[in-house]
């Protein structure tokens, strides 16, 4: 894993074979095949049979609906579509500052987004970035890039996302969130308050996400 936080080897490109990771690393393929097994579990790796072993990528869609939770109550689930609306450089909130390790002068990206279903809107996303690690993100750099948020940081930012913690709990809409979703103020959203770590696993992202759950609703999968 040390080598992919290094970029040796970057997202979506093909590792070398087993024999070659072996001998490279002077250890057993059997004991190669263990390690590419755990990072195959971990989502860092994808096996494509006949292809052979290729690191995980935001890009892939398997990977998106990976951190996209919400789900329609029927039919099948769907990559909605993103609207960035503002992307600002702010004084974090001392909770924000904490988790991203932010030293008391440095500053901090919110980036506030709508997730929207055949055209409803169903999440407001405001995520707190680093400004530091995220020099230059702006919102003309953001909406011109054909692809996911979290695959423009990996592409531009060289900071992918390997894993979160999430919190869940309801709470009324106040008036600003209301507006942005379409909702009345004090209609009940599920708020999911998520931190993102990358391969040093160090914060990296600090996400609220306001979800309406009229025919929708937060779907895990736990092994």
């Amino acid at each position: 894993m040390l080598r992919l936080g290094q970029g040796e080897w970057a997202p979506g490109s093909l590792l070398p074979s087993e024999i070659q990771l072996a001998g490279q690393f002077a250890v057993s393929q059997g004991t190669v095949r263990k390690a590419i097994d755990s990072l195959a579990a971990d989502n860092l790796v994808l096996r494509r049979q006949g292809r052979g072993t290729f690191v995980a990528t935001h890009l892939e869609s398997v990977a998106q609906f990976r951190f996209l939770k919400i789900r329609p109550d029927s039919g099948e689930a769907k990559q909605p579509e993103s609207r960035v609306l503002s992307v600002e450089k702010v004084r974090a909130p001392p909770e924000v500052s904490v988790a991203l390790k932010l030293r008391p002068s440095e500053q901090a990206y919110v980036v506030k987004r709508l997730l929207s279903f055949d055209g409803v809107p169903i999440v407001l996303d405001v995520i707190w970035l680093s400004a530091q690690r995220f020099r230059g993100l702006t919102l003309d750099r953001v909406t011109n890039y054909n692809g996911p948020l979290y695959g423009l940081f990996e592409t531009e930012f060289k900071t992918r996302m390997i894993r979160c913690e999430e919190r869940l709990r309801a709470l009324p809409a106040q008036l600003s969130e209301a507006e942005l979703l379409g909702i009345a103020a004090g209609e009940p959203v599920l708020v999911v308050e998520r931190v993102s770590y990358g391969y040093d696993d160090e914060a990296v992202e600090v996400r609220l996400g306001y979800c309406v759950t009229k025919q929708f609703h937060y779907a895990n999968e736990l092994n």
